[in-house]
């Protein structure tokens, strides 16, 4: 939960600035609209309380209220974001030859398609990517980033790798703004490519 929500502070910022919050945490929460026309309902007062359960199929006694149901959690997206969606290896190290490998396989499938220009260009950025990653300059939270988005590329989701890629703009620009244009454009020739396979 802690790279999503605040974005670690400015050593040159004042004691009494406020901290940045991360665009994860924006994306995450959902808007409430408070409806100032609605007059509020009394409750019913006529009807006996529910009973507690008791029973071994009921919940144990707790002083917490189950949550409501048919609403996710807030916190869902922004641990898609973070990429917590790798069953489990997302406290430990992301893997470089894997997220860099659908990476160069993208490339390799646009390079029929796509000018050559563009595709150098790309190729330039993704050694970028990897001499960063490989000399330890991306932190743990980009890093986690880059691999949750290389999986939603190579599954096809190009909305999630979009808004993956996005946070990663906002959040860490200083890290990934030398390479995540050259990213940015893989995700946009593939969606490409794979719009135009399925129209032919």
């Amino acid at each position: 939960m802690d790279d999503i929500y605040v974005k670690p502070g400015n050593q040159e910022r004042g004691w009494n600035d406020p901290p940045q919050f991360s665009y994860g945490l924006q994306m995450a929460r959902t808007p409430q609209r408070n409806l100032l026309n609605k007059r509020p309902t009394l409750p019913d007062t006529a009807a006996p309380p529910p009973a507690p359960h008791s029973g071994p199929s009921g919940p144990p006694p707790s002083g917490l209220a189950p949550p409501p149901a048919g609403r996710a959690p807030s916190w869902k997206t922004a641990e898609r974001l973070r990429g917590d969606e790798d069953g489990g290896r997302s406290e430990g190290e992301p893997d470089v030859e894997a997220a860099l490998e659908i990476l160069r396989q993208a490339l390799d499938a646009c390079r029929r398609d796509v000018e050559p220009q563009v595709c150098n260009d790309v190729e330039k950025r993704l050694r970028l990517l990897e001499d960063s990653w490989k000399s330890g300059r991306l932190s743990l939270p980009v890093r986690r980033r880059v691999s949750a988005l290389t999986r939603e590329l190579r599954a096809g989701h190009w909305d999630r790798a979009d808004e993956i890629h996005r946070s990663l703009m906002v959040d860490h620009v200083t890290e990934v703004s030398q390479w995540m244009v050259g990213v940015k454009r893989l995700i946009a020739e593939t969606r490409k490519l794979r719009a135009d396979a399925c129209r032919s």
